[in-house]
Formats: structure tokens, sequence, C-alpha cells
């Protein structure tokens, strides 16, 4: 076999969430993608003088001439993907990540090409924001000049499989404004598809120790609404923050971004249980469904998936078959062991957690696994409180923490393998152990069972900042805040750290002062402010930032707190202090 070394522009695309995609409709989407390579691909590839040299399920491998044409190509193919999706709902949507590199590459007699120019392409897609197009520093360089491009210095990225970190751009389409320096948008549109917040549902018992499973039942309703990728579902933590409110559910659907809002109570006395819910429009306050259901304590779970059910029906919402298998499904039979399993997470969500906390949660899951050997969710729920107890040493041997996590991840996982939140607990244990790839894939894992699950969302984004990859994290941030709007503060955490790490200190030093005026006693997000300032050359203010720090937490160790970051890029760390000693600051 003859072949051919040159120079050439490789432009590498995928479709994000191709599984999820395909998941839900599998004909219906190679349909879709065959349409679009005829209507709008395949075409604009022809215009640019483009030549497909290979095509995936998903995606395809296509060289171009001059890193012009390839990236003339790609704004055009995402500008026209913006245009086919309005009006989709966000979860049928087809949105492509783009990567392009100039580089040498090899083409065989039958024109296939080999070469790191095209690894290093397919590396850069994978880093690329959904709907973005990642450009290498070599195929920046030959476009500056001649193309008006919104781009984000991302810095050196380490990029899987290649030897040396590369220097990569974010180029924003259809965001004009968007370059490098300006303040993020951290709370996307409304979605056109429906949305619900479901209220804590009041305690009824006439007993405040049965607040646990009143809450227990409302989050279970929130769990199940979740796995329908059709709707938006926002998490617990700030639908309960009316909970013991006089609220007016304008004002809630408002205030949230959604168009209906679940309501209810419950009542629990011996072996029965009775559950109110009603359903309204948050526009007009008008009642979209309500019912009463009055059952056995043994029939709770067919109770949640009715009113699940109920709320898809009046809602409108067309499942797919994978979601109409998943409602309804449960890890366990047993409604003693789902009680103590409600009453431990109920401490581990608490919002104020402690030793005591830790021990009642273990001996609740506990008591779970004895009712229901096979029922994984308890095991993880053990899991997460050693994480827990890992970050807050509340024990004498929170050191040996991790380990104790992990003898609980595995049962975990082989007991409740459709349980999103066992992939969410197993997502936290595998980044703090540093194993950020097999985070990232539980944290998928558990989004492809519940695509509303905003923690999920923050774990994965993680991933993606420790790991190389910073601007790719942020639209799970921004998604996980539109889900969690309440819990912003800790979201800004996040998103600061994502710009901090790709070298945009100007937007860092933005969402960190932010976060410090949310959270006025925040350590963790002063160091960090100061590290950007550093950078900035803003010495004075950085000096200021690190003297409020130590005032909140003298005992702050910054090297400490660097220690515990599964960096994988040494660099990365570096880069961390060097901002610090760019200020003046000692550590």
């Amino acid at each position: 076999m003859t072949e051919t070394r040159k120079l050439a522009a490789i432009l590498v695309s995928d479709v994000v969430g191709y599984s999820r995609l395909a998941g839900q409709d599998e004909e219906r989407l190679l349909a879709r993608l065959r349409a679009l390579r005829s209507d709008v691909i395949d075409p604009t590839i022809a215009v640019h003088r483009g030549r497909v040299v290979k095509r995936t399920g998903d995606g395809a491998i296509v060289e171009f001439r001059s890193a012009v044409d390839a990236v003339r190509c790609a704004i055009e193919v995402q500008d026209a993907m913006v245009e086919r999706n309005a009006g989709v709902p966000e979860d049928r949507r087809i949105v492509f990540r783009i990567g392009v590199h100039v580089g040498d590459v090899v083409e065989e007699s039958d024109g296939d090409l080999m070469g790191d120019a095209v690894n290093i392409a397919a590396r850069l897609e994978g880093v690329a924001a959904p709907g973005a197009i990642c450009l290498s520093e070599d195929a920046y360089r030959q476009v500056k000049a001649r193309l008006d491009l919104a781009v984000t210095d991302m810095g050196e990225t380490r990029l899987k499989h290649i030897a040396e970190p590369i220097r990569t751009y974010a180029l924003h389409v259809g965001a004009p404004g968007a370059a490098k320096g300006s303040t993020p948008a951290v709370k996307p549109a409304e979605p056109a598809k429906p949305s619900i917040a479901v209220l804590a549902f009041q305690n009824m018992s006439g007993d405040p120790e049965q607040e646990y499973f009143s809450d227990g039942i409302t989050e279970d309703v929130i769990t199940e609404l979740s796995k329908i990728g059709g709707l938006l579902v926002i998490a617990r933590n700030s639908s309960f923050a009316y909970k013991g409110k006089a609220v007016d559910i304008r004002t809630v659907g408002r205030e949230l971004g959604v168009r209906s809002v679940l309501e209810g109570s419950i009542r629990r006395a011996g072996g029965r249980v009775r559950i109110t819910a009603q359903l309204i429009e948050a526009e007009t306050g008008g009642h979209l469904w309500a019912e009463r259901f009055d059952r056995e304590l043994s029939d709770i779970f067919a109770v949640q998936d009715e009113v699940t059910r109920r709320i898809v029906d009046a809602l409108k919402i067309k499942l797919s078959p994978g979601e109409a298998t998943r409602l309804g499904e449960v890890e366990t039979t047993s409604s003693k062991a789902h009680d103590f399993f409600l009453a431990g997470r109920e401490f581990l969500f608490a919002p104020t957690r402690d030793r005591e906390s830790f021990d009642r949660s273990i001996d609740l899951f506990a008591k779970a696994t004895v009712e229901d050997p096979g029922y994984g969710e308890p095991h993880a729920g053990v899991a997460f409180a050693h994480l827990l107890n890992w970050q807050h040493h509340w024990t004498d041997d929170w050191s040996r923490s991790l380990d104790s996590a992990e003898r609980s991840i595995s049962p975990a996982l082989e007991k409740s393998p459709q349980s999103a939140f066992v992939h969410y607990i197993a997502a936290i244990f595998f980044f703090w152990n540093k194993d950020l790839d097999r985070s990232a894939a539980e944290a998928d894992a558990a989004l492809d069972l519940s695509p509303n699950y905003a923690n999920a969302l923050i774990t994965r984004s993680l991933a993606c900042i420790y790991r190389g990859e910073p601007l790719a994290a942020v639209p799970y941030i921004q998604q996980g805040l539109r889900l969690d709007p309440a819990t912003k503060r800790f979201y800004l955490h996040f998103l600061g750290s994502a710009y901090l790490l790709a070298g945009d200190y100007r937007t860092a030093a933005t969402v960190f002062r932010e976060r410090i005026q949310l959270s006025p006693k925040t350590d963790f997000s002063r160091a960090f402010l100061a590290v950007a300032l550093g950078h900035l050359g803003e010495a004075a203010e950085a000096q200021q930032v690190w003297r409020e720090l130590k005032e909140i937490n003298p005992d702050y160790s910054f090297e400490d707190h660097l220690a515990r970051l599964p960096f994988r890029n040494p660099a990365d760390a570096v880069g961390m202090r060097e901002g610090l000693a760019k200020a003046g600051i000692e550590i």
C-alpha cells in the first residue's frame, strides 16, 4: 500500500449525547442525521472544498486544503444547527462538537488519513463545548488574521494520548461579544419544553419526626420526573427553598423559571398513608390536575409511580420507550428498607452536617440493607457518608474514609446499576480518588438515567476542569445552575475554577467576586480569586483578599488545598502557585 505525506487541515465532528438520543428513537435519529448530511453538512463541505475521509456513526473526519476553509465550514455547520434546532425540545436537539487542527498527515492509497494531525483534531473535538469549535494553536494562527472570530484562549491543554500539551482556542458560534474577558452567562434561557418545580410536600402526620418521610417521598417524585428528558425538573435544593413559607405559585414559577408547580401533603398513620397532590399552571395559578391517594404503606411505590404518570399525562409529555420503562422501576420492594434509606438520606443532605449526622446515617443505611440485602442505594449512602467524613474530618480515622467508601461503592453499583443516585456517588468517589475518567463515566451514566440530575452535572463539570478541559465544564455548570438556581453560590466557585484554569483570569475574578458576595465566609473562593488577581497584576487587591481569607480561617493551607484536588496536569497546580507568587503572597 502506497503512502503520501502532506500538510492538511483536519476537521473532526461528533454528536453530543449520541447514545442518549439513540436510546430515545434510534431509527428517527438516523433519519435526521441522513437528512442533515444531505441538506446541510455535505453541501457545506463541498462549498469549502473539503473531502470526507471517514464517517463514524455520529460524526466525521474531513480534510481541507486550508485552515480557513475548515473553520469557515465548521462555523457554517454550527450556525445552521442553531437554526435547525430552533423549536426542537432540548433533549432531542442534534448538537455537534467540532475540532480543527493543521498538521502533517499520511494519506494511504485508499484515501484514508493517518498521523498525529488526525489524532489531535479528534482530541480537540472531545474538549469542545457542545455547539462550539475547538481550534489548535496551529489552526488559529492561520485564520486569526483572515476571519473575524470571537474566541477564548483555553491555554495549554493536555489532550488524551497526546504527549505534549497543546494551546487551544474555543471558537464561539452565534454568540456575539463572547470573546475572552466577557462575563459568562450563568443562567440559560428558559427552554421550550415543559418545566416543573416540586415543592416539599407538607407533613400532615402531626409528628415532626415524620418530616423525613414527607421530604423523602417528595424527593422520590423529583427523582422519577428527572428521568424524563422532555421535562425540565428543578432540583430539590431550589424547590425546597420555599418549604414552610406562604408563597404564591405564580411567584415560584417566575423565580424558578417553570411553567408548572406540584404541591401536596402526606399523612402517615399506622400502616396507611394519604397523599394529596395538585399540579398548578404557574402563570395563571389554575389547576391542571389534582387527586388524593389513600393506600397501604406497602403501596407507596405504586402511588409514586401513579403521581408521576398523571403529571406526564397532564403536561402532554411523550415518553421515549426507555423512559417509559424506567418510570416506576424501584430499587427495593421493601417499604421498611426504603423508609430507613429515606431517613438516612435526609441526614446526609441536611443543611447542617456533623459527626452525629454521619453516625446516624450509617446506622440507618445498615438497617436498610438488613431489611433488603439486594438494595444498592443504602450502600451508596454509606459511601457518601464516608466521603463527607474524608472532607470534614469528623472521626479520628477520617484519613481511611476513601477506603471505606470504596468498599461500599462496589456493592452499590452491583446491586443497583440502574440508580442515578448510585452512579452519582460513584462519580464523587472516583473524583476524590483522582480517577477522573472513571468519575466522568459514572457522572455520564447518572445523566443517561436522569438528564435533570443537577448534582451529576456539577460532578461531570469537575472531571472536565481537573483533567485539562476547563471550558468544556461550562455548559454542564450552566445547565446545573438552570436546574438548581438556589445554590448559585456553590456553582459560581466551579464556574470561576473553570475560567481560572482556562487562563481567563479576568472572567474568573469576576465570577469569584460574585461568589464571595453570596458566601461572605468562603475561604476556597478567596484563595482562587487571589490567584486570578496575581496573574492579572493586581497584587494589592490579591493581598487584601488573602488577609480576609486568613481572618476567616487562620488554619487554611493553600498547599493542602491543592494536594486534595485531582489535577491531571501538574502544570495547572504550578500555575495556581505562580498566581500567588506574582501577588507577593507567600504560602
